[in-house]
Order: structure tokens, then C-alpha cells, then sequence
């Protein structure tokens, strides 16, 4: 299946000279949704991945298709403050300043392997942040499937030394 027929791109959003991929036609089409997750689960065989997180806001859609396919569990990996109960949260930087995200205190236990699902790798910043959270806490991580990669930001240079996997390349 060919997604780059199905993502739009909107210039100048969210402001002038950014091309913006949208992935919305992707999450409404299921026959999209069903191959991002057969392409997904046979990048990532099903004995390698004992859980798996999403990362908000659209990787968490993904991610929970994942795991239902896979029959194992998902947890979110969230802005600070968006989470009840106990949490871990890691600081990470952004382009322009900080941020924070966090998981709850018993979303993993130790020695999981996590794959991590999000909709777009631009610098990998987030991603790395997430991964960093995972391990942070003593599980593994398995990969980061993303959707879409933005290939001239160079966000692979972030995951370096872990199994990446995209479907669509810009």
C-alpha cells in the first residue's frame, strides 16, 4: 500500500514554510490501519516485544492497534501532568526551550522489552526522550516504529543503537 497517497500535506501549517504531513486520512482509512499493523508485527516479530507504548498524541492510536494485534499490553508515554497517580518523568530538549513527559511508576516492569510507536521521526528528540524514560525505569527497548520520517532532520542520529523502522520517507 502506497500511504504517501493517502497523508496530505498542508503548507504553511502550523505557520509559514513548514509542510505539515497530515496522517488523519491514514487513521480513517482501515485498510491503511490494517497494513501499518501487519508491516509493523512482521518488522517486529511477536516474541521480541513483550509490550508496547505509544507516544501521545497520534502514536497512541497506532500503538494500541499494535498491541491488540500482538495480544499484549500498551501504555502511554505522556506530556507531564496528563497522567494520574504515580509517575516517572524524564526532561528532554526541544528546538526552542524544554519539556517534560512521563509514564505511570508501574506501567513496565523491569526487563520488558517496549517497542515504541509514534506517527512521525523528525529530530528524534521525543523519541529519544521516551526511550530514555523506558530505561530509565529498567526495561528494554525493542525498537521505534514510526509512520512517517522527515529523513533531512536527521532524527536517527538521536536513536542511534537502536532498531528503527518507517514506512514512509519524506
Amino acid at each position: 500500500m502506497d500511504l504517501v497517497k493517502i497523508i496530505r500535506d498542508f503548507p504553511d501549517f502550523p505557520k509559514p514554510g513548514i509542510l505539515f504531513r497530515d496522517i488523519s486520512p491514514v487513521i480513517k482509512n482501515p485498510k491503511a490501519l490494517h497494513y501499518i499493523t501487519k508491516t509493523f508485527s512482521d518488522r517486529f516479530p511477536l516474541d521480541s516485544v513483550d509490550i508496547v507504548a505509544g507516544i501521545e498524541a497520534r502514536g497512541l492510536a497506532f500503538a494500541a492497534l499494535l498491541a491488540a494485534h500482538y495480544d499484549k499490553g500498551f501504555f502511554m508515554v505522556r506530556k507531564k501532568g496528563k497522567l494520574p497517580g504515580p509517575t516517572v518523568n524524564i526532561s528532554y530538549g526541544l528546538e526552542y526551550g524544554s519539556a517534560e513527559m512521563e509514564i505511570q511508576q508501574d506501567a513496565l516492569e523491569a526487563g520488558q522489552r517496549v517497542l515504541i510507536i509514534d506517527d512521525l521521526l523528525a529530530t528524534g528528540g521525543t523519541a529519544r526522550a521516551a526511550a530514555n524514560l523506558i530505561e530509565k525505569v529498567g526495561a528494554k527497548v525493542a525498537g521505534l516504529a514510526f509512520v512517517i520520517e522527515l529523513t533531512e532532520l536527521q532524527g536517527r542520529k538521536q536513536l542511534e543503537g537502536y532498531k528503527i523502522e518507517t514506512l514512509v520517507s519524506y
